[in-house]
């Protein structure tokens, strides 16, 4: 061997020792055959196969989790084709069935005529950065929900009401659909803390809500606490008189549930006062204040009337 040879000899080992001693594991890949030519030898203690059964690319795809093979080998193909330097990001099977993520960071050589020649790359164990991800992402959605959440009864807090609505009444303007709200108080709670005391009050409003929870079933009904002892629920694709049986089914409820309330009404029981409202939004309106207003005048309109009662458009009450 001339020592130019050997000098050539000494740089590929050199230069195999210095991937084959990284966490990164080189591959490369013949285009026009798509078979490996190379592997690192890392790929047997991260996923279990032997570099010797990595030979074409289709041994690379069926190891790739089938909801994510599609999606990876449609891009690295037509990227490798288009002779585009790339990354994916997919979780990897491996020999005995568990998953890795792995990133693939991918270039493409040429040949002297300009066409792909080979892909070459390297594969990344990103499994614990990706459960580093979800933890944050878990926890950003605690905390979302929590800033969204009534932290005394669960339900939705008015910031969360008000999103909601403006979403809602968008969608009724749009369609042409009614949206109807229902504004509920509690009679007399003011002198049902003083006489039973707030812990015993909070109780009360955490039962109130899970009456109302059990009202507002469907998948975008919301129920919400609108300040101190009231509550306010919204009812998208309702007309004024699904609304007006819901909030009998609810007064009903709360009437069932029998709470004392020693400075109450004359049964000595918790009641509750509603106001119901509901309409098919003019495209010309682009804001819900007035339903929120109308729907609160008729609560108060129903505290005047004697409580434990509701009013509705006609500004009656029901009883």
């Amino acid at each position: 061997m001339t020592e130019l040879e050997d000098l050539g000899a000494g740089k590929e080992a050199f230069f195999r020792t210095l991937l084959e001693s990284t966490k990164a594991i080189p591959w490369r890949i013949e285009w026009k055959k798509k078979t490996f030519s190379y592997i690192g030898p890392q790929i047997e203690p991260l996923l279990g196969w032997t570099p010797e059964s990595w030979v074409s690319i289709q041994d690379w795809a069926d190891r790739i989790h089938e909801d994510d093979r599609q999606r990876v080998v449609d891009f690295c193909v037509a990227q490798s084709q288009a002779g585009v330097d790339h990354e994916a990001d997919y979780r990897a099977l491996t020999a005995d069935g568990r998953q890795v993520w792995i990133r693939d960071v991918v270039y493409v050589l040429r040949d002297a005529k300009g066409e792909v020649e080979a892909v070459v790359g390297f594969m990344f164990d990103i499994s614990e950065r990706r459960r580093n991800e979800e933890k944050v992402a878990e926890l950003q959605k605690a905390l979302e929900k929590l800033s969204y959440q009534d932290a005394l009864t669960g339900v939705a807090n008015r910031r969360r009401f008000d999103d909601i609505l403006q979403r809602e009444w968008a969608s009724a303007r749009r369609n042409s659909t009614p949206l109807a709200l229902i504004m509920l108080d509690i009679d007399h709670f003011k002198q049902y803390n003083d006489h039973y005391g707030h812990v015993e009050g909070d109780e009360t409003l955490k039962r109130v809500a899970n009456i109302l929870i059990t009202i507002a079933t469907r998948p975008r009904d919301l129920v919400s606490r609108f300040g101190g002892e009231e509550f306010v629920l919204v009812l998208p694709e309702t007309d004024i008189t699904a609304a007006m049986g819901l909030a009998k089914n609810c007064r009903d409820l709360i009437r069932k549930a029998a709470i004392e309330h020693r400075q109450g009404g004359p049964d000595h029981l918790l009641t509750v006062s509603m106001g119901v409202a509901a309409c098919i939004p003019d495209r010309s309106q682009e804001v819900p204040d007035p339903l929120v207003r109308e729907v609160d005048l008729r609560l108060y309109q129903a505290k005047r009337q004697g409580r434990d009662s509701i009013v509705d458009e006609g500004g009656g009450e029901e009883q």
